[in-house]
């Protein structure tokens, strides 16, 4: 079982977003996917209200009940637990990258978003370091160019790597939650499809990566 994290110290940053859309286009494609809904507003929980469809499950959990909510998910067999966290919550942050074998940070394109990138990354220490990227978020669909430059600053200012994938501003991001479906759901051939599943195949082959530098590096010790 994988578990991803998605952390951020701002409200409306597209951590929902993003827990979700990963989630549903790994189900989508045949895992058994859970999302660990930490966040007080249960916003992922209450988007599995509008849903039928199981896969996949969604949890609403306290961050001091995160490892055996873990536990319970790969006892039943869970390819790949999304832990959407709350904003503004350090210990939420803390405790939720400790578990993960990857962490997620999605930032807006803008000068506020940045300035919190080192506080996060001073988390991800007390967090034991573990593997992270910042995914930039809401980007306007020309913007490549901008995006490119959001993504080489990332380093230099927060010693944080950036995702070579970026999330554009697009509308079926809002309105397909808002129907209780996923964006592979709600628009099939649409752009925002197309991005979620090239984060999806990014974050597969990442964790797949770090999954055998542990390996290797345990059979050298």
């Amino acid at each position: 079982m994988f578990t991803v994290a998605v952390i951020g110290q701002k409200g409306g940053n597209g951590k929902t977003t993003v827990a979700i859309g990963l989630a549903t286009t790994a189900a989508a494609v045949g895992e058994d996917v859970a999302v660990i809904d930490l966040d007080p507003q249960a916003s992922a929980a209450k988007w599995k209200d509008r849903r039928s469809v199981d896969n996949p499950a969604v949890v609403s959990a306290q961050v001091s009940r995160l490892r055996q909510t873990l536990d319970t998910a790969k006892a039943h067999g869970a390819d790949l637990v999304v832990i959407d966290s709350p904003g503004k919550s350090d210990s939420a942050a803390v405790e939720a990258a400790k578990v993960a074998d990857l962490v997620l940070i999605p930032t807006r394109p803008g000068v506020f978003d940045m300035e919190t990138l080192p506080a996060i990354r001073d988390l991800l220490r007390i967090a034991g370091d573990p593997a992270a990227f910042v995914l930039f978020n809401h980007m306007h669909p020309q913007g490549s160019r901008i995006a490119d430059e959001f993504k080489a600053l990332t380093v230099s200012y927060a010693d944080l790597p950036a995702c070579p994938v970026h999330l554009c501003q697009r509308a079926s991001y809002a309105d397909a939650p808002t129907a209780g479906k996923a964006v592979h759901e709600y628009e099939p051939d649409g752009k925002a499809a197309a991005e979620l599943q090239r984060l999806y195949l990014w974050v597969k082959s990442q964790l797949e990566k770090e999954r055998h530098d542990e390996t290797k590096h345990a059979s050298r010790a």
